[in-house]
């Protein structure tokens, strides 16, 4: 007696699902292709190019119409033409560092930071990456700036005391360093955004450490002030791209350190609340 037996059936083959890694390479290009979807980035990278511009020229105008006039105000008496053309500098650094904040805040306040972190759940090349993208945006942008603000800063107060050219001392290394200092207060920005998580506390803690914390500074014995004023991330970022230097102010690398030691504190931070708080 014979038994039949059901022949079994292969059961067809499933596809092999394609192999997905998540590189450094890949989350850089998923943040610089965010950065630049927004109309924001465009809009407020106008702004700072702008600020950085016309108050340069502005002020390049103002002081050879006072030359003319023969009544130099005393701001712009021991002016050059780098002062001058970096006049916009306090400007453009709301609009860039602001710009810096909405990178990393704005992903939290719609929601698409989960998205984000479960697509890199490692977390911090996220944040790595959003620093360094918009970093050198800013730093190139900011550059950009300051040397097309100088040239045409020149020609405007040539042949008065503050005319220089880029062959002078120090001019050169002045336009960098309030390149470098722009992109670096956009990494702030970005730090800001993430250690805070809100679009208004990161703007304000920012306009709070660039601008109302040494304004506070001002008000302290004067023997308190010299030891604490050039520390600040304001009075060190300016000694980045000051053209000359004295006693009360720190020499430009020395800025560059203490500068970027507050950059990578806020980095710090934003490392550390985002590896160890939920979304």
């Amino acid at each position: 007696m014979s038994t039949l037996t059901a022949p079994v059936e292969a059961s067809p083959a499933t596809p092999a699902r394609p192999a997905y890694r998540v590189t450094g390479r890949r989350v850089l290009a998923s943040e610089w292709s965010k950065l630049w979807s927004l109309r924001s980035t465009w809009i407020t990278l106008g702004l700072g190019l702008l600020f950085l511009v016309a108050f340069g020229l502005i002020a390049a105008n103002h002081y050879k119409s006072g030359i003319g006039s023969g009544r130099q105000e005393r701001d712009f008496a021991t002016a050059t033409a780098v002062s001058l053309s970096l006049f916009g500098t306090n400007f453009a650094q709301l609009a860039l560092g602001v710009l810096g904040v909405l990178v990393t805040a704005g992903e939290y306040s719609t929601g698409m930071i989960r998205s984000t972190l479960t697509a890199v759940p490692r977390r911090l090349p996220v944040l790595w990456s959003k620093a360094a993208v918009f970093g050198l945006v800013a730093l190139v942008v900011a550059t950009l700036g300051a040397f097309v603000t100088f040239l045409f800063g020149s020609q405007i107060v040539s042949g008065t005391p503050a005319a220089m050219g880029l062959s002078h001392a120090g001019v050169v290394r002045s336009l960098l360093g309030a390149g470098l200092y722009l992109g670096l207060v956009g990494v702030i920005g970005t730090a800001l955004g993430a250690l805070l998580r809100s679009v208004a506390g990161g703007i304000s803690v920012l306009v709070a450490a660039l601008m109302l914390v040494p304004g506070l500074i001002s008000l302290l014995p004067s023997s308190w002030q010299d030891n604490i004023s050039p520390y600040l991330p304001s009075s060190a970022g300016e000694s980045m791209f000051a053209l000359t230097h004295d006693s009360t102010t720190l020499a430009p690398g020395a800025g560059l350190l203490v500068f970027l030691g507050w950059t990578a504190l806020a980095l710090a931070g934003a490392a550390y609340r985002l590896v160890r708080s939920d979304v």
